[in-house]
């Protein structure tokens, strides 16, 4: 509808030249039209774009708080700090250096029992292969 609209708009002014002896000010219509609704329409679509980007978030959210394994500090990840989302990385990066070292990529799902899974491993003297 709306693009049917913007259609017969701009068929209108291109008809309506010859009457106007396709003048600056005809074209300055145009011209300012459509930078006026492209500009409202910048908004509009970051408004749509926020609510999906919002709704994915709590349906990720219930996953990771639905999940019994799952890390509780994910929760609400897109309000945290540049930094704790840093930080964040790089737990999760040792995290994953961890697995690899022990040939098992799904054995820990948090840092914490990584850790203490390592140094008990370390402890009992327990080399990885």
């Amino acid at each position: 509808m709306a693009f049917c609209l913007a259609l017969g708009t701009v068929v209108v002014w291109a008809l309506t030249g010859p009457v106007f002896q396709y003048s600056e000010t005809w074209q300055l219509v145009i011209n300012t039209s459509t930078t006026i609704i492209t500009f409202l329409m910048v908004f509009l679509i970051q408004r749509a774009q926020n609510k999906d980007s919002l709704v994915l978030h709590l349906k990720l959210n219930e996953l990771i708080a639905a999940h019994k394994g799952a890390s509780n500090r994910l929760i609400n990840a897109q309000d945290f700090s540049e930094e704790e989302i840093h930080l964040l990385h790089r737990y999760f990066t040792k995290l994953a250096e961890m697995a690899r070292q022990d040939h098992n990529l799904g054995r820990t799902h948090s840092v914490e029992e990584a850790e203490e899974n390592h140094e008990t491993k370390i402890q009992a003297g327990h080399q990885p292969r």
